[in-house]
C-alpha cells in the first residue's frame, strides 16, 4: 500500500492541485488505515474489500474517534479508492456501499460581550505588533470573515470612510462586509504606524504583511489569536473561527435577521447559518429557566 499511497499523494498535489493542508490530512488518514492493514496482515491493495473497510470503521469507533473525524477518514479513503479504480490499480471499489456516520450536532463556541472586551483590552497597543494584533481581533469579530479571507485583504479593497471591505470568499465569490467605528480607528492607527511597509504598487499590497511584503499565513493569525488569549488571562480555548461564531451570535441576539447574517458570513445555504439560532435559543432557554417565576424551582406548591 505504501507505493500506491505515495502515487496518490503525488496525484493530488500535481494533477488535482489540492491544498497543502488537505494533502497532509489525507496522508495522515491513509497512514492510519495502512497501519490497520498491516496489523491485520493485509499487504496487497487488491485484497481490501467491503468487510475490510467495515472492520476499520469498527476499529475507529473502538478508539472513540469523533464522527467528524471518521467522516474525514472515509472521505480520504473514498477519494483514494476512486483514484485506484480509475487508474486500474483495482477492479472493484470497496467504498461503494460505505456511507458516512451521522455527524454530531455541536453548537459553535462563542464569546460573550464581556469576554470580547477583556480580550481586546488586554492588548498592548503601544507597539506596532500590538496595534496589528488588535486589528486582527477587531476585524475578525467586527466582520465575521474567515481567516483565509482576512489574510487576503488588500488595501485597495478597503473603503475606510464607508467602513466597508470587499472580500473574496469561497468559490471566488465576492461580497461586501462592514466594520464599526472602533475597528475603523484601529485600522487607521495601524496604517499610520506602518507607512514604511506600504510602499510601491497599492494594488499588490495586502493589509497584513510580513517583512518580505507577502501576506501573513493563516497559521500566523492563529498564533496571534492564541497569544492575545494567553495575555488576556481568559480561561478559554478559542480559535480565530470562534470570533466568526461570536460575530454571528451577537448579531442574532441583538435582533438581526437570519438572511442578513447569512449574506454577511458568505454562507451559500441558509441552513448553515441557522445553527446560530440554536445558540440564541439555548441562551433564551437559560434566561427563562432562571428568571420566570413559574420556571423557578419552588417548594411546597399547592
Amino acid at each position: 500500500m505504501n507505493k500506491e499511497i505515495t502515487k496518490f499523494i503525488e496525484y493530488l498535489e500535481y494533477e488535482k492541485g489540492y491544498s497543502k493542508r488537505t494533502i497532509i490530512n489525507y496522508e495522515k488518514d491513509l497512514e492510519l488505515f495502512n497501519n490497520f492493514l498491516k496489523k491485520n496482515k493485509i499487504t496487497k491493495i487488491e485484497n481490501i474489500n467491503y468487510e475490510t473497510i467495515r472492520k476499520y470503521l469498527s476499529y475507529l469507533h473502538e478508539k472513540k474517534y469523533e464522527s467528524s473525524s471518521v467522516c474525514r477518514k472515509i472521505s480520504a479513503l473514498r477519494t483514494f479508492f476512486k483514484y485506484a479504480t480509475k487508474e486500474n490499480i483495482i477492479k472493484n471499489n470497496p467504498m461503494i456501499l460505505i456511507s458516512n456516520p451521522k455527524k454530531e450536532k455541536k453548537l459553535p463556541k462563542y464569546l460573550n460581550y464581556e469576554e470580547i472586551e477583556k480580550l481586546l483590552n488586554s492588548i498592548d497597543t503601544t507597539t506596532k505588533e500590538g496595534i496589528r494584533d488588535k486589528l486582527v481581533i477587531e476585524l475578525l469579530y467586527s466582520t465575521g470573515i474567515r481567516v483565509s479571507e482576512l489574510v487576503n485583504i488588500k488595501i485597495k479593497d478597503i473603503k475606510i470612510n464607508e467602513k466597508q471591505i470587499l472580500i473574496l470568499g469561497k468559490g471566488n465569490k465576492e461580497r461586501i462586509v462592514l466594520f464599526g467605528e472602533l475597528a475603523k480607528q484601529t485600522l487607521k492607527e495601524y496604517l499610520n504606524t506602518n507607512k514604511e511597509l506600504f510602499t510601491g504598487n497599492i494594488n499588490n499590497q495586502y493589509l497584513f504583511i510580513n517583512k518580505n511584503k507577502n501576506h501573513l499565513s493563516t497559521n500566523k493569525i492563529e498564533l496571534i489569536v492564541k497569544d492575545v488569549l494567553k495575555k488576556s488571562a481568559l480561561k478559554l480555548n478559542i480559535s480565530p473561527h470562534t470570533l466568526r461564531h461570536t460575530f454571528a451570535t451577537h448579531l442574532l441576539e441583538n435582533g438581526a435577521d437570519l438572511k442578513s447574517v447569512q449574506e454577511l458570513l458568505g454562507h451559500e445555504n441558509l441552513k448553515t447559518t441557522a445553527i446560530y439560532t440554536h445558540i440564541s435559543n439555548e441562551r433564551l432557554k437559560h434566561v427563562f429557566v432562571n428568571s420566570h417565576p413559574r420556571a423557578l424551582k419552588t417548594k411546597n406548591i399547592h
